[in-house]
C-alpha cells in the first residue's frame, strides 16, 4: 500500500504524539508525582518536585473544599458588575492596550497570548493569536470572565494575585484536571499609588513549555506600571537610580509631584528604592518626608534636566535624580553631564537659608535643622 506525502506526515506526527504521552518529560513526570502525593494523599512534597507558589496555591484550593477532578466553568459575572468593572478599569485598559499589543506581537508565533484582569481577577482586555475556533481559549479571554483562584483554581493569574510576585504554571501545575491543558505565566500590576490593580497574564493550550515568559511578563508588567505613573497629573518628574548606574531607561524609580511637593505617584522600582514614599497611616506623602532637600531645589533643578541631581535620604543612603518638568517629559534625554555633588546641594541649601532670613544666622540654622556653630563652621567651609 502506497502512503501519500499528506498520509505520511500525519502518521509520524501521530507516532510523536503516541510516543510523548507514552514517555512523559522528567517534568511532566514530576508534576504528576506531585499531584499524586499532596492531591491524592495529602503527603508533605520534597523540595523542588514544583515551583513553592504552586504548592501554596494547592493548599489554599484544598481549604476552599475544591477536588481535582471537579468541572469548571469559567463564569462571566453578572452585567451590573460587568458595567461597574469596566468603569473602574477603564484607564488601566486604555493606558495598557499599547504595550499588551506589544507583548502579544512578541509572542505571536508561539500561540501564547495575552490577557489582563483587575485586581479580582476579571478579564478586562485580551489581546494575540487567540484561537477562536477552540472554546479553551475563547473561555479565558472573553472580558468579565472570573479567573480568580476561587473560580478555577491554581493559574498564574490567581496564584499572582494571592503571592503578588511573577509565576509560572505548567499543565498539571493548575488544581483542576480540566485545566491542565495551559501553560501561562502571570506578574502582578501595581498602581501609582502602591496597591495591586491587576494581573498581566500570558496563556497557551496545549503548548510547549516557554518559562521564559515570566520574565518577559514582568518586564511587560513593569512597563505598564510606568505608563499609569507617568499618566498621574504632576509638576515634576523624578527618575531615580543609585550612583553609578545609568539614568533614563525603563529600570529607574519614577516619582511624580505635584506643584507643592507632593508625592502623586511612584513606580515599583522607586518604592523599593525609597521605602519612605509609602506611609502607613495615610495616602499622601510629601518629598520632604523623603529626601532631605527642599522642593525649591527639586525646581530648580528641573530647569537642567540634562544634570544630575545627587538626593540624600533621611536614611543616610543616597540617590541620583533627574528632575524634568512635567511639560518637559516628551523631549528630556537620558542625564548624562555628571551628577551634581552633595557638597554643593548643600551649599545651595544654604545659601538659600540665609537668604530667605535675610542673613540671621540663628533663624537660618534653624531652617536647617542644624545648630549656629555648624552652620558657622559650614559658611566658614565654603569661604575658603
Amino acid at each position: 500500500m502506497k502512503f501519500s506525502k499528506r498520509d505520511k506526515f500525519t502518521m509520524t506526527k501521530n507516532a510523536i504524539i503516541s510516543s510523548a504521552a507514552a514517555h512523559p518529560s522528567p517534568r511532566l513526570a514530576s508534576i504528576t508525582q506531585a499531584r499524586q502525593a499532596l492531591l491524592q494523599t495529602g503527603q508533605k512534597l520534597q523540595t523542588g518536585r514544583i515551583s513553592p507558589w504552586v504548592e501554596r496555591s494547592w493548599q489554599r484550593c484544598l481549604a476552599l473544599g475544591l477536588k481535582p477532578r471537579m468541572s469548571v466553568a469559567f463564569d462571566q459575572i453578572s452585567a451590573a458588575r460587568a458595567r461597574s468593572t469596566q468603569e473602574a478599569n477603564q484607564h488601566l485598559a486604555s493606558t495598557a492596550r499599547p504595550l499588551l499589543e506589544n507583548l502579544a506581537r512578541a509572542i505571536v508565533n508561539t500561540r501564547y497570548f495575552a490577557i489582563l484582569t483587575n485586581a479580582e481577577g476579571v478579564v478586562v482586555d485580551a489581546c494575540g493569536a487567540i484561537d477562536r475556533s477552540d472554546t479553551r481559549a475563547t473561555q479565558i479571554t472573553r472580558v468579565g470572565t472570573d479567573l480568580c483562584e476561587h473560580s478555577i483554581g491554581t493559574t498564574a493569574i490567581g496564584t499572582a494575585l494571592s503571592e503578588l510576585q511573577p509565576v509560572w504554571v505548567h499543565r498539571g501545575e493548575h488544581f483542576f484536571e480540566a485545566t491542565s491543558v495551559y501553560s501561562c505565566a502571570g506578574a502582578p500590576l501595581f498602581g501609582p499609588d502602591g496597591a495591586c490593580i491587576g494581573i498581566l497574564d500570558v496563556t497557551g493550550v496545549d503548548v510547549q513549555e516557554r518559562r521564559e515568559l515570566k520574565h518577559l511578563v514582568r518586564q511587560s508588567a513593569c512597563k505598564i506600571e510606568n505608563a499609569m505613573v507617568l499618566a498621574q497629573k504632576h509638576s515634576i518628574l523624578l527618575r531615580l537610580n543609585w550612583p553609578g548606574n545609568p539614568i533614563g531607561h525603563e529600570a529607574d524609580g519614577l516619582v511624580c509631584l505635584d506643584e507643592d511637593g507632593w508625592i502623586k505617584g511612584a513606580n515599583r522600582v522607586a518604592r523599593q528604592m525609597v521605602s519612605d514614599l509609602t506611609s502607613a497611616t495615610r495616602a499622601d506623602v510629601h518629598i520632604n518626608e523623603v529626601f532631605g532637600l527642599p522642593i525649591e531645589q527639586l525646581f530648580d533643578a528641573s530647569k537642567r534636566p540634562d544634570h544630575l541631581l545627587e538626593l540624600p535620604l533621611w536614611s543616610g543612603l543616597r540617590l541620583q535624580a533627574q528632575a524634568i518638568a512635567h511639560t518637559d517629559e516628551a523631549n528630556a534625554l537620558p542625564a548624562t553631564s555628571g551628577t551634581v555633588p552633595l557638597r554643593d546641594v548643600e551649599a545651595a541649601m544654604i545659601r538659600k537659608a540665609v537668604d530667605d532670613t535675610g542673613g540671621n544666622i540663628s533663624q537660618a540654622a534653624r531652617m536647617l535643622g542644624i545648630g549656629r556653630a555648624t552652620l558657622y563652621r559650614k559658611l566658614g567651609q565654603r569661604a575658603h
